[in-house]
C-alpha cells in the first residue's frame, strides 16, 4: 500500500503553477512564510499599547507587513497609508477588516524608529532567511560580496572643499574647510567614482550564488571595500569550504589570509600589478568566476529598479541600514515564488 504524505510548500506552489490558477503575490507570501516566529521577534522589541483615544493600537505584525508593502512598491509613509485605505488587497494582506482604518503615517514612522533603535530588523531578516533556506530557496553552496553606492538628496549645496575618497584608492582624504548646513546628512560622505562625485552611503552585500542576500552592512560612501571585508562577512552565517567570489577591488594579502582563516575558498578576481600582467590561467580563472559573480550586480540592479533603492530615504546611518535591510528582505521574498516554481521543474 502506498503511503500518503502531506503536501509540502513546494508542492503547493507547483500545483498552483501547473493548474494555472491565478494567485496574487500577497497570497504567495502568506503561503511561503510562517508568520508566528516573525511575530515573536517583533514582540521582543515592539509592544502595542493604547492609542491617545484609549483604543487598542495596531499590532507590530500589521505595521511590519505595511513596511514590506512600502518597500515593494517604493511608497512614502503617506502613500502607503493612502494605499492601505484604498486597496482591498493591501488591507487583506495586513489583516485589516474592510471597515477598519489603516495606521496613519506617523504610527508607521514611530514603529520604524522603535525597531531601528532596537536593531530589530537584523533578527527579522535572519528569521525570514532561515525560512527561505529551510524551503530550499536560499542555498549556501557559494557566496558573493560586493558594494553599491546610495546617493542621498541631503547633500551639501554650492562650491566648497569636501572630504572625498576616490573609489579604488587607498582611502586618502581631503579635509573639509567649510561646515555643512543643517539640511545636510552629516553621517554621509563623499566618494569619487568613475570621475563623478557622489555623496551618501554604501551598502555591502553578501549573497548566495543566485544573488539572494545573506548579509548586509551599511557604511558611509567613503569606506573602502578592501579594508572592511571582515565586517561584511560577519553579517552572514556562511558554512566552511565554500567559494567566496568578489571583484578584484577586494584582492589583497590581508583578505586572502582572512578567507584562509575562515576556511573559505578564495575566488576573488585576480588583478594586474605593475610589471606583472595576468597569466593565462588567471585570465581563465577570472572568466569562470565572472560567470557567477555578476549575479550580485543583478541584485543591486533589481533593488534599484523594483524598489527605487538607489536613493536614500532617510537621514543617518542607522535608518539607512534599516532601508538596506528591508530592501534585501523584500528582494529575497520577491524572487522566492519564481525560484520555488523553477525548482519544481527540475
Amino acid at each position: 500500500m502506498e503511503i500518503q504524505r502531506s503536501p509540502t510548500l513546494a508542492d503547493s506552489i507547483c500545483d498552483l503553477r501547473s493548474r494555472k490558477i491565478k494567485r496574487t503575490f500577497f497570497a504567495q507570501m502568506d503561503t511561503l512564510l510562517d508568520w508566528r516566529p516573525i511575530i515573536k521577534v517583533i514582540k521582543k522589541h515592539y509592544t502595542k499599547g493604547k492609542s491617545a483615544t484609549g483604543k487598542p493600537s495596531y499590532s507590530g505584525l500589521l505595521l511590519f507587513k505595511m513596511s514590506l508593502l512600502q518597500t515593494w512598491y517604493g511608497l512614502s509613509d503617506y502613500e502607503v497609508e493612502d494605499r492601505m485605505n484604498d486597496s482591498i488587497s493591501f488591507g487583506y494582506f495586513c489583516g485589516l477588516h474592510i471597515d477598519q482604518v489603516a495606521p496613519d503615517h506617523s504610527t508607521l514612522s514611530l514603529f520604524r524608529s522603535v525597531m531601528t533603535r532596537a536593531n530589530a530588523y537584523e533578527p527579522l531578516f535572519k528569521e525570514i532567511n532561515r525560512q527561505l533556506e529551510l524551503n530550499g530557496i536560499i542555498v549556501k553552496t557559494g557566496a558573493i560580496v560586493d558594494a553599491s553606492v546610495i546617493d542621498t538628496p541631503l547633500r551639501p549645496k554650492g562650491k566648497t572643499d569636501h572630504k572625498v575618497t576616490e573609489d579604488g584608492k587607498d582611502g586618502q582624504e581631503v579635509e573639509v574647510t567649510k561646515d555643512y548646513a543643517a539640511s545636510v546628512d552629516t553621517e554621509a560622505a563623499w566618494l569619487k567614482k568613475g570621475g563623478k562625485y557622489r555623496f551618501g552611503y554604501k551598502k555591502h552585500h553578501v549573497t548566495d550564488n543566485e544573488g539572494l542576500v545573506l548579509g548586509v552592512l551599511t557604511t558611509k560612501a567613503s569606506t573602502n571595500e578592501i579594508s572592511n571585508l571582515e565586517e561584511v562577512l560577519d553579517t552572514a552565517d556562511l558554512p566552511e569550504d565554500i567559494p567566496l567570489k568578489a571583484d578584484k577591488g577586494y584582492q589583497s594579502k590581508k583578505n586572502g589570509a582572512l578567507l584562509k582563516k575562515r576556511k573559505l575558498k578564495n575566488h576573488i578576481l585576480k588583478k594586474v600589478y605593475k610589471n606583472r600582467p595576468l597569466t593565462h590561467w588567471e585570465k581563465v580563472f577570472n572568466k569562470l568566476v565572472g560567470k557567477t559573480r555578476f549575479k550580485v550586480e543583478r541584485t543591486f540592479g533589481g533593488i534599484k529598479r523594483w524598489f527605487s533603492g538607489a536613493t536614500a530615504r532617510y537621514r543617518g546611518i542607522k535608518k539607512m541600514h534599516t532601508q538596506n535591510i528591508m530592501e534585501a528582505m523584500c528582494y529575497n521574498l520577491y524572487r522566492s515564488p519564481g525560484i520555488l516554481a523553477s525548482n519544481c521543474k527540475n
